[in-house]
């Protein structure tokens, strides 16, 4: 009977695991009705995962425990949290006005909001993402790519060129993703020179907006772009006790997915 019950626990494991791999947070309430478990087991499985250091525990349920060093490829992010970046995309679409000169970052989040800018309020974007451009460009939206060089994964044009470029020009808003954000050590990114044009795109704006789902909460990767209150975070609904805790060092849009 114990071995019966050892090959069932391994398989929950497996189960909570895959479903991490495809949404990043996984419910209490989910994983019960996947595996036909209780509560208490749910639990259980959830805190032996976390010691073995392959998740991390939150409030309802659980989320994925990213590497510091670890990015995925466009490919793999633009088919994560679908739902919710398409209602963040609309919320930051909001912000803009006619006429604005914006930098848009690279990343799957804002490219969300490509297709929401209209293309009647005569804007600038300025980007680093060669996707961006191209889908900006057919939208006829004039927009400015920063040359550098060319990071494979993300499509992202990085390194002291595009920093430089980024220099010269001021920006009326700025909008970013980000992989991780945390109440002690800010906003982070895996890649150093992703995290200097980041910074950058920053320090010339007026106005900057971070573009994430709840998934980039409490998570920490390998490099700082910059302190939680010098952006505002649109994302989708926060668990009461997150919002609470980002609330108090800067404003916060959460938006219905």
């Amino acid at each position: 009977m114990k071995e019966v019950m050892k090959v069932l626990a391994e398989e929950r494991h497996q189960i909570i695991l895959n479903l991490l791999k495809t949404n990043s947070i996984v419910k209490l309430q989910d994983i019960c009705e996947q595996t036909q478990c209780s509560e208490s087991s749910a639990r259980r499985d959830l805190q032996l995962l976390e010691e073995q250091g392959l998740l991390v525990r939150v409030h309802g349920g659980a989320k994925i425990k990213y590497s510091l060093q670890r990015e995925l490829d466009m490919t793999g992010k633009a088919s994560r949290n679908t739902q919710e970046k398409a209602a963040i995309a609309t919320a930051a679409q909001a912000h803009v006005q006619a006429e604005d000169v914006i930098y848009l970052d690279a990343g799957t989040s804002t490219l969300a909001l490509i297709s929401s800018l209209n293309p009647s309020l005569q804007l600038t974007v300025v980007t680093n993402g060669v996707m961006h451009a191209s889908l900006l460009a057919d939208r006829g939206i004039r927009t400015i790519l920063v040359g550098g060089e060319l990071k494979n994964t993300t499509k992202a044009i990085v390194g002291v060129e595009a920093v430089e470029a980024l220099k010269k020009y001021r920006f009326n808003k700025t909008f970013l993703g980000i992989n991780g954000i945390h109440p002690k050590y800010g906003y982070t990114t895996p890649d150093p020179d992703e995290a200097a044009v980041k910074a950058v795109a920053i320090e010339q704006s007026e106005q900057v907006y971070v573009l994430a789902d709840s998934s980039k909460f409490d998570a920490v990767s390998f490099v700082k772009v910059a302190e939680i209150g010098q952006a505002t975070i649109i994302t989708s609904k926060l668990p009461q006790r997150i919002a609470g805790q980002y609330s108090n060092q800067t404003t916060i849009q959460e938006v219905l997915t």
